[in-house]
């Protein structure tokens, strides 16, 4: 067995006048990286892992995120567009890319531009009365149109006002949750009268507007119920119907559906017993 001195002679002994060095770390360097690689790969697999039969359901997107990502998206295309060196055909095309699937409503904020105007969009809301307050023209009726309509009226409007030519670009920003397609009138023998929303997820009809408030009363006249609408500022048309037909013999192709500002008068029978 060699002792501790038989090794230390094994051992060349350094030059008296050699420096000594400082120590170098440069041989931990490997050392650190199989330890990182160590760590890491414990990390790894304490975490659970993700089952490939298992993939995360796609949920469909909400109304408003829609609507978002479609003024999103219009916002990108026209950002920084110039109608200089765009023909009438090319300006018709971006019209014709809106949207004209969902329906707008009161309370409904959208994004309005006119690109011959070269001013950044602006944010609209619809109002109460399902109107859209059009900078530099006025009020147009928005209600129950799509964006694509909506643009098509608001662009013959201001040509014939305003402007040579207009390319009009609205999106649908944000839907209002709780909004109405407008308001019903409904007076005479029925349980409650006064004003009802018209709701934008189902065809509200004659006899839906009269069962909402509350039914006829006793001494109604069902076969004779008057719905009065508006065709202009002063002209407008009276129809009759018959609700006891609708509601008894299911003539349903009778029961109109109705249309904003409409008032349903339910008269009382000449004779009552």
């Amino acid at each position: 067995m060699i002792n501790l001195h038989q090794l230390s002679a094994l051992v060349p002994a350094r030059p008296a006048h050699q420096p000594v060095k400082p120590p170098s770390h440069r041989h931990l360097f490997p050392l650190i990286g199989c330890l990182l690689a160590l760590f890491t790969s414990s990390l790894g697999a304490n975490e659970p892992a993700a089952s490939p039969s298992a993939p995360r359901p796609e949920t469909a997107p909400s109304p408003t995120m829609s609507a978002t990502n479609s003024a999103n998206s219009v916002l990108k295309n026209t950002a920084g567009i110039s109608v200089a060196g765009l023909d009438s055909e090319m300006l018709a095309a971006m019209m014709e890319s809106l949207d004209d699937r969902q329906k707008l409503g009161a309370g409904d904020r959208l994004v309005y531009r006119v690109l011959e105007d070269k001013e950044p969009p602006k944010s609209l809301i619809v109002g109460d009365a399902g109107e859209l307050d059009v900078p530099y023209f006025g009020l147009v009726p928005a209600a129950t149109k799509t964006c694509r309509q909506l643009a098509k009226e608001v662009r013959s409007a201001l040509e014939k006002q305003l402007y040579r030519q207009a390319t009009v670009i609205i999106a649908l920003e944000l839907v209002n949750k709780k909004r109405s397609l407008g308001k019903v009138y409904v007076v005479g023998q029925v349980r409650v009268t006064g004003q009802l929303d018209i709701p934008d997820d189902e065809e509200f009809t004659v006899s839906k507007a009269i069962m909402k408030s509350g039914g006829f009363s006793d001494f109604a006249d069902r076969k004779r119920v008057r719905l009065v609408r508006m065709l202009g500022k002063t002209e407008k048309q009276t129809l009759i119907i018959n609700v006891a037909d609708i509601w008894e013999k299911g003539k349903v192709e009778n029961d109109l559906k109705l249309a904003p500002d409409d008032t349903i008068f339910v008269p009382a029978r000449l004779v009552n017993f």
